[in-house]
């Protein structure tokens, strides 16, 4: 259980770039599921090849941020839809990661990295490896409200609610969708490499699912925390991340094969969306803005 909270916290980190986009831009971006190996691959390749384990961490943030700029680029100056230009990137980011990796995966096991620390003095599993991986995760997500209070950051959550009338005050609406999506898919990118350094290895599937993973992470966060608020939102994700890798741990728990986590994510994501709309759960204020926010994306 120890275990769940803390990849729960590191995944926070990749919640947070999905709620950027899902919610604040209202972009269906299935680049995360790309964007997350290459983060993880690019962390991986430069630490065995002896680079500094924060300098490649830092290089997988980049890394992500070149993925989204190139969704970005593709739906904004390529009039591609949405959808189909994060799948295109996801696409191109399998073989892209393959190239950097040299191999479907590469351990890290023998190499120093972040995590080596806290491995080697038994800090996982315990306060102290929880308490550094909730700083990361309230790091990102301090950011991510300070960010979004700027003025840059109100022109953005602007564009996901009426791009039409933002355009009419003169703000370029094409590059806030390009800077939203570098941004969402650089947290990813961090996650990957924070992931593959916990696990000790980067492998070309270990993304594979993973925007499922970041909405059931985002939707059951606000439904059961609210989501009223910026700073209550992205505190109620990084909330959702650690529940929902409490969910799957239990499961496991219960019997489950890890063959069916995936099935479990898609069902607790259905059930977030679904319950809300249901009379009984309307009387919950928590419920009842999660069904607002939930017309307001559909729409």
């Amino acid at each position: 259980m120890i275990t769940a909270v803390e990849l729960g916290l590191i995944y926070a980190v990749m919640a947070l770039g999905v709620y950027l986009t899902f919610r604040i831009l209202d972009f269906p971006d299935l680049t995360v599921d790309g964007s997350f190996t290459t983060g993880a691959a690019v962390a991986a390749i430069s630490i065995t090849n002896g680079v500094p384990p924060l300098a490649a961490t830092a290089a997988a943030f980049g890394a992500g941020l070149v993925a989204g700029c190139v969704t970005g680029l593709l739906h904004t100056k390529g009039k591609i839809n949405g959808l189909l230009a994060g799948i295109l990137t996801m696409i191109a980011l399998y073989s892209i990661n393959l190239r950097i990796m040299g191999t479907s995966n590469l351990s890290l096991l023998r190499e120093d990295t972040l995590i080596t620390p806290l491995r080697e003095n038994g800090y996982l599993g315990g306060a102290v490896a929880i308490a550094l991986f909730a700083l990361l995760a309230l790091g990102v997500k301090l950011f991510l409200d300070w960010f979004l209070h700027t003025d840059l950051g109100l022109a953005m959550q602007a564009t996901g609610d009426n791009q039409e009338m933002v355009s009419s005050f003169g703000v370029s609406t094409d590059r806030m969708k390009i800077l939203g999506l570098a941004l969402s898919n650089g947290f990813v990118g961090l996650c990957g490499a924070f992931v593959a350094q916990y696990q000790g290895f980067a492998d070309i599937g270990m993304g594979i699912g993973l925007i499922l993973v970041g909405l059931a992470s985002v939707i059951i966060g606000q439904a059961i925390f609210g989501s009223r608020l910026i700073v209550v939102s992205t505190l109620a994700v990084v909330l959702g991340a650690v529940v929902y890798r409490i969910v799957i741990a239990l499961a496991l728990d219960l019997g489950f094969e890890p063959n069916d986590m995936k099935l479990i994510s898609a069902v607790l994501v259905v059930l977030a969306l679904i319950l809300p709309q249901w009379k009984l759960f309307r009387r919950l204020p928590t419920f009842s803005s999660l069904r607002k926010s939930n017309a307001t994306t559909a729409s």
